[in-house]
Protein backbone atom coordinates (compact mmCIF):
# COMPACT_ATOMS: atom_id res chain seq x y z
CA UNK A 1 0.00 0.00 0.00
CA UNK A 2 0.82 3.53 -0.68
CA UNK A 3 0.36 6.39 0.94
CA UNK A 4 0.27 9.81 -2.28
CA UNK A 5 0.34 13.39 -1.12
CA UNK A 6 -1.02 15.32 -3.60
CA UNK A 7 -0.03 18.80 -3.86
CA UNK A 8 -2.16 21.46 -6.48
CA UNK A 9 -1.50 25.07 -6.15
CA UNK A 10 -3.16 27.08 -8.05
CA UNK A 11 -3.82 31.01 -9.02
CA UNK A 12 -6.40 31.17 -6.12
CA UNK A 13 -5.89 28.51 -3.85
CA UNK A 14 -3.70 25.49 -2.39
CA UNK A 15 -5.57 22.10 -2.82
CA UNK A 16 -4.10 18.90 -0.87
CA UNK A 17 -5.04 15.34 -1.12
CA UNK A 18 -4.20 12.19 0.79
CA UNK A 19 -4.36 8.96 -1.12
CA UNK A 20 -4.20 5.36 0.38
CA UNK A 21 -3.52 3.61 -2.79
CA UNK A 22 -6.14 4.21 -5.13
CA UNK A 23 -8.64 5.72 -2.19
CA UNK A 24 -9.02 9.63 -0.91
CA UNK A 25 -8.86 9.99 2.71
CA UNK A 26 -8.95 13.68 2.25
CA UNK A 27 -9.25 16.82 0.26
CA UNK A 28 -8.95 20.22 1.69
CA UNK A 29 -8.93 23.44 -0.47
CA UNK A 30 -7.76 26.73 0.70
CA UNK A 31 -8.72 30.07 -1.37
CA UNK A 32 -6.18 32.71 -1.18
CA UNK A 33 -7.68 36.42 -1.82
CA UNK A 34 -5.32 38.13 -4.22
CA UNK A 35 -4.35 40.96 -2.03
CA UNK A 36 -2.73 37.79 0.45
CA UNK A 37 -0.86 36.57 -2.66
CA UNK A 38 0.22 39.80 -3.73
CA UNK A 39 2.20 39.84 -0.74
CA UNK A 40 4.64 37.87 -3.39
CA UNK A 41 6.60 39.84 -5.86
CA UNK A 42 7.59 36.66 -7.49
CA UNK A 43 5.43 33.10 -7.28
CA UNK A 44 8.81 31.37 -6.33
CA UNK A 45 8.57 33.97 -2.75
CA UNK A 46 5.20 31.70 -2.06
CA UNK A 47 7.04 28.84 -1.06
CA UNK A 48 7.93 28.71 2.52
CA UNK A 49 3.78 30.51 2.67
CA UNK A 50 2.26 27.20 0.76
CA UNK A 51 4.60 25.08 2.62
CA UNK A 52 3.43 26.12 5.96
CA UNK A 53 -0.27 25.74 4.27
CA UNK A 54 -0.13 22.34 3.71
CA UNK A 55 1.96 21.51 6.83
CA UNK A 56 -0.75 22.95 8.88
CA UNK A 57 -3.55 20.65 6.60
CA UNK A 58 -1.41 17.55 7.63
CA UNK A 59 -1.45 18.71 10.89
CA UNK A 60 -5.42 19.13 11.13
CA UNK A 61 -5.77 15.41 9.54
CA UNK A 62 -3.12 14.06 12.33
CA UNK A 63 -0.96 12.92 9.30
CA UNK A 64 2.64 12.74 10.14
CA UNK A 65 4.94 13.78 6.77
CA UNK A 66 7.27 11.03 7.69
CA UNK A 67 4.16 8.46 7.00
CA UNK A 68 3.84 9.81 3.32
CA UNK A 69 5.60 6.93 0.58
CA UNK A 70 5.09 9.33 -2.21
CA UNK A 71 4.79 13.12 -3.16
CA UNK A 72 3.30 14.49 -6.25
CA UNK A 73 2.99 18.08 -7.75
CA UNK A 74 0.76 19.99 -10.07
CA UNK A 75 3.45 21.77 -12.13
CA UNK A 76 5.00 24.10 -15.18
CA UNK A 77 7.17 26.35 -16.24
CA UNK A 78 9.92 24.25 -17.51
CA UNK A 79 11.18 23.32 -20.67
CA UNK A 80 8.08 22.30 -22.70
CA UNK A 81 7.86 18.46 -21.96
CA UNK A 82 5.77 15.57 -23.55
CA UNK A 83 2.77 14.23 -21.69
CA UNK A 84 2.39 11.45 -18.78
CA UNK A 85 4.42 11.12 -15.35
CA UNK A 86 7.81 12.59 -15.03
CA UNK A 87 10.25 11.90 -12.26
CA UNK A 88 10.89 15.31 -10.24
CA UNK A 89 14.56 15.62 -9.63
CA UNK A 90 16.69 18.87 -8.51
CA UNK A 91 17.50 19.52 -12.55
CA UNK A 92 13.44 19.65 -13.46
CA UNK A 93 13.08 21.79 -9.77
CA UNK A 94 16.12 23.81 -11.19
CA UNK A 95 14.34 24.82 -14.25
CA UNK A 96 11.12 25.08 -12.77
CA UNK A 97 12.03 27.63 -10.56
CA UNK A 98 14.08 29.26 -13.14
CA UNK A 99 11.21 29.44 -15.21
CA UNK A 100 13.51 28.62 -17.99
CA UNK A 101 9.96 27.66 -20.54
CA UNK A 102 9.00 31.41 -19.37
CA UNK A 103 5.67 30.85 -17.81
CA UNK A 104 5.09 32.07 -14.15
CA UNK A 105 2.07 30.18 -13.15
CA UNK A 106 1.85 28.95 -9.47
CA UNK A 107 1.28 25.28 -10.65
CA UNK A 108 5.19 25.51 -10.52
CA UNK A 109 4.98 25.13 -6.78
CA UNK A 110 3.70 21.79 -7.37
CA UNK A 111 6.85 20.49 -8.55
CA UNK A 112 8.91 22.33 -5.97
CA UNK A 113 6.80 21.85 -3.25
CA UNK A 114 6.98 18.27 -3.69
CA UNK A 115 10.74 18.21 -4.48
CA UNK A 116 11.05 20.21 -0.99
CA UNK A 117 9.05 17.71 0.82
CA UNK A 118 10.75 14.46 -1.16
CA UNK A 119 14.30 15.94 0.38
CA UNK A 120 13.21 16.68 3.51
CA UNK A 121 11.77 13.08 4.04
CA UNK A 122 13.84 11.32 1.59
CA UNK A 123 10.84 9.88 -0.51
CA UNK A 124 10.32 10.17 -4.40
CA UNK A 125 8.71 12.84 -5.86
CA UNK A 126 6.72 13.02 -9.17
CA UNK A 127 4.27 15.09 -11.89
CA UNK A 128 1.90 14.56 -14.33
CA UNK A 129 0.99 16.60 -17.57
CA UNK A 130 2.39 20.28 -16.01
CA UNK A 131 1.35 23.54 -17.63
CA UNK A 132 4.07 23.58 -19.91
CA UNK A 133 3.19 19.93 -22.28
CA UNK A 134 3.89 20.40 -25.67
CA UNK A 135 1.39 18.94 -28.33
CA UNK A 136 1.48 21.74 -30.64
CA UNK A 137 0.35 21.28 -34.64
CA UNK A 138 2.81 23.19 -36.57
CA UNK A 139 0.55 25.75 -37.86
CA UNK A 140 -0.54 26.81 -33.66
CA UNK A 141 3.52 27.98 -33.74
CA UNK A 142 4.06 30.62 -35.97
CA UNK A 143 3.54 34.27 -35.07
CA UNK A 144 4.17 37.59 -37.32
CA UNK A 145 7.58 38.78 -35.09
CA UNK A 146 10.54 36.56 -36.59
CA UNK A 147 11.96 34.27 -33.81
CA UNK A 148 8.82 34.95 -31.67
CA UNK A 149 6.65 31.43 -31.36
CA UNK A 150 3.70 30.95 -29.84
CA UNK A 151 4.15 27.57 -26.94
CA UNK A 152 1.65 25.38 -24.96
CA UNK A 153 0.82 26.48 -21.51
CA UNK A 154 -2.48 25.52 -20.60
CA UNK A 155 -4.54 23.62 -17.45
CA UNK A 156 -3.16 20.35 -19.23
CA UNK A 157 -3.39 18.25 -16.22
CA UNK A 158 -7.23 18.70 -15.64
CA UNK A 159 -7.97 19.03 -19.54
CA UNK A 160 -6.62 15.10 -20.30
CA UNK A 161 -8.31 14.11 -17.27
CA UNK A 162 -12.08 15.39 -18.40
CA UNK A 163 -11.28 14.19 -22.08
CA UNK A 164 -10.14 10.92 -21.24
CA UNK A 165 -13.22 10.43 -18.38
CA UNK A 166 -15.53 11.74 -21.06
CA UNK A 167 -14.36 9.41 -23.86
CA UNK A 168 -14.72 6.68 -21.54
CA UNK A 169 -17.97 7.40 -20.77
CA UNK A 170 -18.80 7.36 -24.49
CA UNK A 171 -17.33 3.60 -24.93
CA UNK A 172 -14.37 5.29 -27.01
CA UNK A 173 -10.45 5.62 -26.53
CA UNK A 174 -9.54 9.63 -26.13
CA UNK A 175 -6.94 8.89 -28.86
CA UNK A 176 -10.04 8.27 -30.99
CA UNK A 177 -12.02 11.43 -30.32
CA UNK A 178 -12.00 15.46 -30.82
CA UNK A 179 -12.96 17.48 -28.43
CA UNK A 180 -12.91 21.75 -27.17
CA UNK A 181 -11.92 21.60 -23.88
CA UNK A 182 -12.46 24.74 -21.66
CA UNK A 183 -10.96 24.81 -18.20
CA UNK A 184 -13.28 28.28 -16.46
CA UNK A 185 -11.40 29.33 -13.49
CA UNK A 186 -9.15 31.55 -11.72
CA UNK A 187 -7.07 31.10 -15.28
CA UNK A 188 -8.97 30.12 -18.44
CA UNK A 189 -7.79 27.65 -21.31
CA UNK A 190 -9.66 26.43 -24.15
CA UNK A 191 -7.88 24.11 -26.43
CA UNK A 192 -8.56 21.54 -29.03
CA UNK A 193 -7.75 17.95 -28.59
CA UNK A 194 -7.95 15.97 -32.23
CA UNK A 195 -7.39 12.74 -31.18
CA UNK A 196 -5.44 12.15 -27.78
CA UNK A 197 -2.91 15.43 -28.73
CA UNK A 198 -3.69 18.83 -27.65
CA UNK A 199 -2.86 20.33 -31.42
CA UNK A 200 -3.91 24.18 -30.32
CA UNK A 201 -5.12 26.32 -27.47
CA UNK A 202 -4.65 29.78 -25.73
CA UNK A 203 -1.70 30.58 -23.44
CA UNK A 204 -3.70 31.75 -20.26
CA UNK A 205 -1.23 33.25 -18.61
CA UNK A 206 0.33 34.56 -20.80
CA UNK A 207 -2.23 37.52 -21.73
CA UNK A 208 -3.71 35.57 -24.56
CA UNK A 209 -7.51 34.50 -24.57
CA UNK A 210 -10.15 35.72 -22.45
CA UNK A 211 -9.99 37.49 -18.99
CA UNK A 212 -10.75 35.52 -15.68
CA UNK A 213 -10.95 36.60 -12.50
CA UNK A 214 -6.91 36.79 -12.16
CA UNK A 215 -5.64 37.36 -15.61
CA UNK A 216 -5.90 40.40 -18.38
CA UNK A 217 -6.64 38.52 -21.23
CA UNK A 218 -5.95 39.67 -25.07
CA UNK A 219 -5.44 42.66 -24.93
CA UNK A 220 -4.44 45.33 -28.74
CA UNK A 221 -0.94 45.81 -28.69
CA UNK A 222 -0.64 49.68 -29.40
CA UNK A 223 -3.16 50.42 -26.08
CA UNK A 224 -1.12 47.75 -23.96
CA UNK A 225 2.36 49.50 -24.71
CA UNK A 226 0.73 52.79 -23.87
CA UNK A 227 -0.77 51.50 -20.24
CA UNK A 228 3.20 50.36 -20.04
CA UNK A 229 4.09 54.06 -20.50
CA UNK A 230 2.18 54.93 -17.58
CA UNK A 231 3.50 51.54 -15.46
CA UNK A 232 5.79 49.21 -15.87
CA UNK A 233 7.10 45.58 -17.62
CA UNK A 234 6.91 44.23 -14.29
CA UNK A 235 3.45 45.37 -13.80
CA UNK A 236 1.69 43.95 -16.72
CA UNK A 237 4.06 40.80 -16.32
CA UNK A 238 1.84 40.04 -12.63
CA UNK A 239 -1.45 41.11 -14.48
CA UNK A 240 -1.14 38.22 -16.67
CA UNK A 241 -1.44 35.73 -14.54
CA UNK A 242 -1.96 37.38 -10.99
CA UNK A 243 -3.47 40.68 -10.72
CA UNK A 244 -5.59 41.48 -14.47
CA UNK A 245 -9.34 40.47 -14.66
CA UNK A 246 -11.22 40.66 -11.45
CA UNK A 247 -8.21 41.72 -9.59
CA UNK A 248 -7.94 45.02 -11.65
CA UNK A 249 -11.88 45.54 -12.36
CA UNK A 250 -12.75 45.13 -8.77
CA UNK A 251 -9.85 44.39 -6.49
CA UNK A 252 -10.79 41.19 -5.67
CA UNK A 253 -10.10 37.37 -7.87
CA UNK A 254 -12.97 35.92 -5.36
CA UNK A 255 -15.62 35.48 -7.98
CA UNK A 256 -18.13 34.20 -5.47
CA UNK A 257 -17.96 38.29 -4.72
CA UNK A 258 -18.58 39.74 -8.32
CA UNK A 259 -21.22 36.44 -8.83
CA UNK A 260 -22.89 37.93 -5.87
CA UNK A 261 -23.28 41.58 -7.17
CA UNK A 262 -24.38 39.76 -10.69
CA UNK A 263 -27.32 38.30 -8.94
CA UNK A 264 -28.37 41.59 -7.34
CA UNK A 265 -28.25 43.10 -10.66
CA UNK A 266 -25.23 45.03 -10.16
CA UNK A 267 -24.86 46.90 -13.64
CA UNK A 268 -20.93 46.52 -13.53
CA UNK A 269 -20.37 43.32 -12.27
CA UNK A 270 -22.86 41.88 -14.73
CA UNK A 271 -20.82 43.58 -17.86
CA UNK A 272 -17.57 42.00 -16.86
CA UNK A 273 -19.37 38.75 -15.91
CA UNK A 274 -20.58 38.59 -19.12
CA UNK A 275 -18.12 40.03 -21.11
CA UNK A 276 -16.13 37.31 -19.58
CA UNK A 277 -18.21 34.26 -20.88
CA UNK A 278 -19.02 36.03 -24.18
CA UNK A 279 -14.92 35.76 -24.99
CA UNK A 280 -14.83 31.90 -23.79
CA UNK A 281 -17.43 31.14 -26.27
CA UNK A 282 -15.63 33.05 -29.22
CA UNK A 283 -12.33 30.72 -27.82
CA UNK A 284 -14.44 28.00 -28.49
CA UNK A 285 -15.17 28.92 -31.98
CA UNK A 286 -11.54 29.07 -32.80
CA UNK A 287 -11.10 25.49 -31.21
CA UNK A 288 -13.63 24.15 -33.30
CA UNK A 289 -12.59 25.28 -36.15
CA UNK A 290 -9.00 23.78 -36.03
CA UNK A 291 -10.93 20.91 -35.90
CA UNK A 292 -12.61 21.51 -38.74
CA UNK A 293 -16.08 21.51 -37.36
CA UNK A 294 -15.39 17.43 -36.15
CA UNK A 295 -16.17 18.62 -32.62
CA UNK A 296 -17.44 14.59 -30.47
CA UNK A 297 -17.96 16.87 -27.56
CA UNK A 298 -17.31 20.70 -25.47
CA UNK A 299 -16.76 19.86 -22.23
CA UNK A 300 -16.79 22.74 -19.99
CA UNK A 301 -14.58 22.62 -16.57
CA UNK A 302 -13.32 23.89 -13.80
CA UNK A 303 -14.45 25.98 -10.48
CA UNK A 304 -16.78 28.80 -12.35
CA UNK A 305 -18.93 26.13 -13.64
CA UNK A 306 -20.35 25.95 -10.41
CA UNK A 307 -22.47 28.81 -11.63
CA UNK A 308 -25.19 27.96 -14.18
CA UNK A 309 -25.62 31.15 -16.14
CA UNK A 310 -21.92 30.18 -17.40
CA UNK A 311 -22.96 26.82 -19.19
CA UNK A 312 -26.43 28.60 -20.54
CA UNK A 313 -24.68 31.33 -22.45
CA UNK A 314 -22.11 29.08 -23.68
CA UNK A 315 -24.96 26.68 -24.97
CA UNK A 316 -26.79 29.57 -26.18
CA UNK A 317 -23.50 30.59 -28.63
CA UNK A 318 -21.58 27.01 -29.09
CA UNK A 319 -24.24 24.67 -28.25
CA UNK A 320 -24.66 23.82 -32.30
CA UNK A 321 -21.25 23.12 -32.45
CA UNK A 322 -21.52 20.10 -30.47
CA UNK A 323 -22.99 18.22 -27.32
CA UNK A 324 -22.07 20.48 -24.36
CA UNK A 325 -21.15 18.55 -21.22
CA UNK A 326 -20.27 19.80 -17.52
CA UNK A 327 -17.47 18.37 -15.32
CA UNK A 328 -17.61 21.21 -12.46
CA UNK A 329 -14.29 21.96 -10.32
CA UNK A 330 -11.51 19.94 -11.76
CA UNK A 331 -10.21 15.95 -11.71
CA UNK A 332 -6.74 16.73 -11.31
CA UNK A 333 -6.13 15.16 -7.97
CA UNK A 334 -7.19 11.78 -8.72
CA UNK A 335 -5.42 12.22 -12.51
CA UNK A 336 -1.95 13.06 -9.94
CA UNK A 337 -2.77 9.90 -7.84
CA UNK A 338 -4.11 7.48 -9.75
CA UNK A 339 -1.40 7.66 -12.54
CA UNK A 340 1.45 7.55 -10.65
CA UNK A 341 -0.14 4.50 -8.22
CA UNK A 342 0.20 2.98 -12.26
CA UNK A 343 3.95 4.37 -12.06
CA UNK A 344 4.50 2.33 -8.20
CA UNK A 345 2.49 -0.78 -9.47
CA UNK A 346 4.87 -1.24 -12.21
CA UNK A 347 1.57 -0.60 -14.80
CA UNK A 348 3.36 2.44 -16.59
CA UNK A 349 6.96 4.11 -16.90
CA UNK A 350 7.78 7.55 -15.77
CA UNK A 351 9.51 10.09 -18.21
CA UNK A 352 13.04 11.31 -16.81
CA UNK A 353 13.37 15.37 -17.93
CA UNK A 354 15.69 16.30 -20.26
CA UNK A 355 15.86 20.38 -20.02
CA UNK A 356 15.38 19.70 -23.61
CA UNK A 357 12.11 21.46 -25.29
CA UNK A 358 9.61 18.98 -27.15
CA UNK A 359 9.76 21.63 -30.18
CA UNK A 360 12.55 23.44 -31.36
CA UNK A 361 12.12 26.24 -34.12
CA UNK A 362 11.14 25.50 -37.39
CA UNK A 363 14.21 23.27 -38.58
CA UNK A 364 15.69 24.78 -42.32
CA UNK A 365 13.51 28.01 -42.19
CA UNK A 366 14.73 31.65 -41.35
CA UNK A 367 11.61 32.26 -39.20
Amino acid sequence: MYRLLIINPGSTSTKVSLFEDDRSLFEKSLFHEAEELLKYPHVNLQMDFRYNVILNMLKEENVSPESIDVFVGRGGSAQTQPGGVTVIDQKLYDDTEAAVGGSEHPAKLGVMLAWKFACEYGKPAYTLNPTNVDEFCELARLTGIKGIYRVSHSHVLNQKAVAEFHAESMGKNYEDCNFVVAHIDGGITVSAHEHGKMIDGNMGADGDGAYSPTRIGSIPVPFLLDYIDEHSTDDVRTMCSRSGGFVSLFGTSNADIVHDLVEKGDRKATLVWNTMVYQVCKMIGEMSAVLCGKVDGILLTGGLMRFDDVKEMIEKHCGWIAPITVYPGEMEQEALALSVLKVLNGKAKALTYTGKPVWDGFEGLDL
